[in-house]
C-alpha cells in the first residue's frame, strides 16, 4: 500500500489543504488517522489476550515440592498476566494519541494569509443596543444616518441592493420617500423608434449609483474602487465596531516609524494600516434636523447603525418572530412533558405481584381417595 503524504498548507492559501493520495481535507485526515491508530491498537491488544490465554502452562505435578513449585510459578505467571496484557495496548494508544498530536501539531492549525500587522488592528466591542434579543434599531438614529449617508458617504459609496420602497416606515414617510425618489432620473422602456428616454423616479427603484461603471469609479478615485456599502456590515470581520472603529480611528499625524505608501491614509484598523479613503467624519460636518450634536462618534454610530438596517433590513421581524417561536414551543414543551407524564404514571407506577401455583404430588392427586362410609 502506498504510503500518503500529505503536505503542509501553504503559508499564502487560506483554504484545507487536501490529501493528494486519499483526496480528504486536513481535518478529516486527522480523524482518520486516529480512527485507524485506535483500530490498530485494539486488535494489538485482542491479539496480546488470546496469545497470552493459549500460552498458560499446564504440566502434572508428580511430588509434593513439584506441586508446590508449579502452584508457586502458576500463580506468579497469572500475576504477571494482566500486565504483559495492558501493556501493549497501553502503548499503542500512547502512540496513537501521540501521532495525532503531532499531526495537529503540523498541519491541523489555522493558517492565516496576513500576519497580525497585516490585518490590521482588532476593534474595541462596543455594546450596541440593537445586537440585543429584545431590543430594535433605533429609528431616530436609522434617519440621521441616512442623512449622514446621503451627505457624506454617497458621493463615492453606492447602495445598490436597498429600493426607495424599504425606507417607508423606518426612517422616511411615504411622501418623503416619493420626493428622494423623483430628484434621480431612471431610463425607460425602448419606445417604437428604440429610444430610450428618462423618467423620474419611483419608489420601486433602487439607490442609484454615484458612477456609470467601475471604470469610471476608480478613474475618479486614483484606482481605487469604492466597496457597494449594501452588506458591508455582514462582509468585514468585526461588522459595526469594524466599521465604527475604521471611521473613527485616523489618527492626526501617523506614529513614529510606520510607513504609509502615496496616495494612501494611515488607519491602524484597516490590513495594512494603508487606505485610499481619507478622514471623512469632522465634528459639525452635517446639521441633524433633530438637533443632536453632530460630533464624529455621533455621525459614525449613525451611519453604522443604518448600514447594519441595509444589511438587515428584516431584523426587527425575525427578532419578533422568534420571541413568538419561543413562546409556542414553550407552551408545547409543557404540554408534551404533562402527557408524557399523565400517559407513563400509570405504567411506571404499577407493582407486579407474582403468585407461584400450589406444588404437589402428581401420584397423590392419579389415585383415587378413600370415599367415607357412615
Amino acid at each position: 500500500m502506498e504510503k500518503c503524504s500529505w503536505p503542509p498548507l501553504s503559508p499564502i492559501d487560506p483554504r484545507p489543504a487536501v490529501c493528494p493520495l486519499c483526496q480528504a481535507p486536513g481535518q478529516l485526515h486527522v480523524a482518520m488517522l486516529a480512527r485507524s491508530a485506535l483500530r490498530s491498537a485494539r486488535q494489538a491488544g485482542l491479539a496480546a489476550r488470546n496469545a497470552a490465554r493459549k500460552t498458560t502452562p499446564s504440566r502434572p505435578a508428580s511430588t509434593s515440592s513439584s506441586s508446590a513449585s508449579s502452584s508457586a510459578s502458576s500463580s506468579a505467571g497469572s500475576s504477571a498476566s494482566p500486565w504483559t496484557t495492558n501493556a501493549l495496548p497501553a502503548g499503542a494508544t500512547v502512540v496513537a494519541v501521540g501521532t495525532v498530536a503531532w499531526y495537529y501539531h503540523l498541519f491541523g492549525r489555522n493558517v492565516d494569509a496576513m500576519t497580525p500587522a497585516e490585518e490590521g488592528l482588532h476593534p474595541t466591542k462596543y455594546p450596541w443596543e440593537h445586537e440585543k434579543w429584545s431590543k430594535t434599531f433605533d429609528h431616530s438614529s436609522l434617519r440621521r444616518g441616512f442623512q449622514v449617508y446621503r451627505e457624506v458617504c454617497a458621493s463615492c459609496h453606492s447602495l445598490s441592493r436597498i429600493p426607495y420602497r424599504s425606507l417607508v416606515g423606518t426612517m422616511l414617510t411615504v411622501d418623503e420617500a416619493k420626493a428622494l425618489a423623483e430628484e434621480n432620473e431612471y431610463d425607460t422602456e425602448p419606445n417604437d423608434q428604440g429610444d430610450i428616454e428618462q423618467r423620474p423616479g419611483k419608489l420601486s427603484d433602487y439607490l442609484p449609483s454615484p458612477y456609470k461603471n467601475d471604470e469610471a469609479a476608480r478613474a475618479a478615485n486614483n484606482g481605487a474602487l469604492p466597496p457597494d456599502l449594501s452588506l458591508m456590515v455582514k462582509a468585514r470581520h468585526g461588522g459595526c465596531n469594524y466599521i465604527f472603529s475604521l471611521l473613527t480611528g485616523y489618527p492626526e499625524e501617523p506614529p513614529a516609524g510606520a510607513v504609509v505608501p502615496e496616495g494612501l491614509n494611515f488607519n491602524p484598523y484597516f490590513p495594512g494600516t494603508g487606505i485610499a479613503m481619507a478622514r471623512v467624519l469632522y465634528d459639525d460636518l452635517v446639521e441633524y434636523e433633530d438637533g443632536t450634536k453632530a460630533s464624529t462618534s455621533q455621525m459614525a454610530k449613525d451611519v453604522v447603525e443604518f448600514l447594519n438596517w441595509a444589511a438587515e433590513p428584516e431584523m426587527d421581524e425575525r427578532k419578533k418572530m422568534g420571541w413568538k417561536v419561543l413562546a409556542v414551543t414553550s407552551v408545547l414543551f409543557a404540554l408534551s412533558v404533562w402527557v408524557k407524564r399523565y400517559k407513563w404514571a400509570p405504567l411506571k407506577t404499577r407493582k407486579l405481584v407474582y403468585n407461584p401455583p400450589v406444588q404437589s404430588d402428581v401420584l397423590s392427586r392419579l389415585q383415587p381417595k378413600p370415599k367415607n362410609k357412615s
